[in-house]
């Protein structure tokens, strides 16, 4: 018998016996636990190291396009970290429509959101696989609000993509995680538009990202209860089948996170409101029987909420990106 094993197998070994020591098991009552998960993901995420500060809300330009009016701004999300969004609003929109928020994935940054080129030499068609979100929402009849992520774009981001290895390693000796420091900026970017501007109806916003974009949507959700739909594209699977069976980027990474929760079971943090998980059934970095096994805690999730009806699958036939003709349809019959 050969006695030799690597050190990852010997972790996912581990793993693989080891029961979320905060997984809902239905022996107190759901708000309890909520209450009692909602606290152990904030202070595992480092959340409890950020806090508020002046907004300093600047307008930098406002034009419009045939099919919109685009307010670029910035703003202070953390004393000397300043956020980068775009504010659109469909053209000729009379009265507060509703609000979707979109955060791009491992792409080269929001702009893609928008079909646009930041980076000399940037390929024109990087919005390819159904990323141009900001444009969806537009067409979709909502305003739409996208933010640069961290490590994104024109926030450390490079021509050849993102760079988060050296800031998420940087983060986690403070005590902090990147999941965190984008978690905060949609929230307080949230801040932002609901003073600020009145076009976005403040009582009803979802929250869209496909990967690294379905990640920060997914825990940003979790966290806030002012996103009452949430669609995280091609990040919600079991820990075990993804983030810790293959390298993925260091962003994705909670310290601790596998000894209290399966991503599915964070869900019941997301119930009763919405929830739209969608994935790709040939998507290899968060395989699909991953996925499957963790929609089925998140349906147990609902109902011990209950609200069986607010959760929803979407699967696209390709791999990882996200499938608009598919989804948006399903967000319609539970945002509309």
């Amino acid at each position: 018998m050969n006695k030799i094993v690597t050190p990852h197998s010997h972790n996912r070994e581990i793993m693989k016996n080891t029961e979320p020591a905060l997984c809902y098991d239905g022996a107190k009552p759901f708000a309890r636990w909520q209450n009692e998960a909602r606290e152990k993901l904030t202070e595992l995420l480092g959340l409890a190291k950020f806090a508020r500060c002046e907004q300093l809300f600047d307008v930098e330009w406002e034009h419009e396009t045939e099919t919109m009016t685009e307010t670029r701004f910035t703003f202070q999300s953390e004393e000397g970290y300043f956020v980068p969004c775009h504010f659109c609003v469909p053209k000729g929109a009379s009265g507060p429509l509703p609000l979707v928020i979109c955060v791009q994935g491992h792409s080269k940054g929001m702009h893609v959101s928008f079909g646009r080129t930041h980076f000399p030499g940037e390929d024109p068609n990087a919005g390819e696989g159904d990323r141009q979100f900001a444009l969806q929402i537009i067409e979709n009849g909502y305003c739409a609000l996208a933010i640069e992520q961290r490590n994104f774009g024109e926030c450390g981001g490079t021509p050849d993509g993102p760079d988060c290895y050296n800031s998420a390693m940087s983060a986690l000796l403070l005590g902090r995680t990147t999941a965190a420091e984008r978690v905060w900026d949609v929230m307080r970017a949230i801040d932002v538009i609901t003073e600020h501007f009145p076009q976005a109806d403040s009582k009803k916003i979802a929250l869209m990202g496909n990967s690294g974009g379905g990640t920060t949507t997914f825990y940003t959700a979790c966290l806030d209860e002012r996103i009452v739909l949430a669609m995280p594209s091609c990040a919600v699977c079991t820990y075990d089948a993804s983030i810790a069976a293959m390298r993925h980027c260091a962003c994705n990474f909670v310290p601790r996170i596998r000894e209290y929760f399966n991503m599915g079971d964070l869900a019941g943090l997301v119930a009763p409101r919405k929830l739209i998980v969608v994935a790709g059934k040939e998507d290899r970095i968060f395989p699909l029987h991953g996925v499957l096994e963790s929609y089925e805690t998140v349906k147990k999730m609902y109902e011990a909420a209950g609200a069986t009806g607010n959760c929803r699958l979407v699967l696209g036939e390709g791999g990882h990106r996200f499938y608009a003709a598919q989804s948006w349809p399903v967000f319609h019959g539970l945002f509309d």
